[in-house]
């Protein structure tokens, strides 16, 4: 896997050469892991203008993150889209969408006393169109539960189990994984949502099963009632994931990937999952017009 390394990063409140990201030894974002993020999706538009998905609904979720591990976070929500439009300035190129991740880091601080943080936004290009389905496992690697490691919390962590479980599917021919939680039941996948389709009704697990409190889930359920399709939260037995209809990884990053087979389980060629996929990307892209998808639309200098 090719990974990007974009010349600009923000970080310190700026954009600056991304040489000049650093983060101290023994801070304990190094020592410790403690950091909380989002990831965002930009895209580009008709018009020439490039629009944010649900920006203010992402820096509600890192605040909430932020709050529950008790890392200080004062910055508003205004300077928090200024600072990502400015890195999105430093690295767009035309025809390419970008995908952000900001990342609250603690640089200063131990233990809860001192603490010092400093958001940190990356950036990297992303290909356009409509995701390709895939085919998946289910990994012997279990979800921690909310007593555990919570996985409304967005850290970095929490992507623990994720990672042994990616490594697990690579040396099973898969490129994505399903997590079950620690009763056995279908939690997430690796770094998105998962729903299926059962008696045309689309089912998603709820976040007390282990599932992130997703926001392109929340916009997907909005699609889906204007489409006449049934939503429901509710737990997913392993079992179910053989006999579903449709399978679907839901997230900021994945949008609407189809899921083609798990496991040893063929799933058939779906209507429902394409479809949502489809009017994700025009409503990401503002195709159309969707008040719930909160864009931020700026026009990029040059453009």
């Amino acid at each position: 896997m090719q990974l990007q390394s974009p010349a600009y990063i923000y970080c310190r409140g700026a954009v600056r050469p991304a040489s000049e990201a650093v983060l101290h030894v023994s801070s304990e974002a190094l020592v410790r892991g403690v950091n909380v993020f989002e990831g965002l999706k930009g895209y580009w538009r008709a018009d020439g203008g490039f629009g944010i998905v649900a920006l203010a609904h992402h820096f509600a979720r890192l605040q909430r993150s932020a709050r529950l591990l008790h890392l200080p976070f004062t910055m508003d929500f205004a300077a928090y889209e200024t600072a990502c439009r400015a890195l999105l300035e430093a690295l767009l190129e035309p025809g390419r969408d970008m995908w952000l991740r900001t990342t609250l880091y603690l640089v200063e601080g131990h233990w809860g006393e001192g603490d010092v943080t400093d958001l940190v936004i990356t950036g990297y290009h992303q290909p356009r169109g409509l995701p390709e389905p895939i085919a998946l496992g289910v990994s012997s690697w279990r979800r921690a539960d909310d007593a555990a490691m919570p996985c409304r919390i967005k850290t970095s962590n929490n992507y623990f189990a994720a990672r042994m479980a990616k490594i697990e599917g690579r040396a099973r021919g898969f490129g994505e994984m399903i997590l079950l939680n620690s009763a056995g039941r279908v939690a997430e996948g690796l770094g998105a949502c998962l729903a299926i389709v059962r008696d045309g009704a689309v089912i998603t697990p709820p976040a007390s099963e282990g599932a992130l409190e997703g926001i392109t889930l929340d916009l997907c359920e909005m699609l889906c009632g204007q489409m006449g399709v049934p939503f429901v939260r509710r737990p997913i037995e392993r079992s179910e994931l053989g006999i579903a209809d449709e399978a679907a990884l839901i997230g900021t990053l994945m949008e609407v990937t189809p899921i083609k087979a798990i496991d040893a389980f063929v799933l058939p060629p779906g209507r429902i999952f394409p479809e949502l996929g489809r009017l994700y990307l025009e409503a990401a892209s503002g195709a159309s017009q969707l008040d719930a998808f909160g864009l931020s639309v700026f026009q990029p200098k040059g453009a």
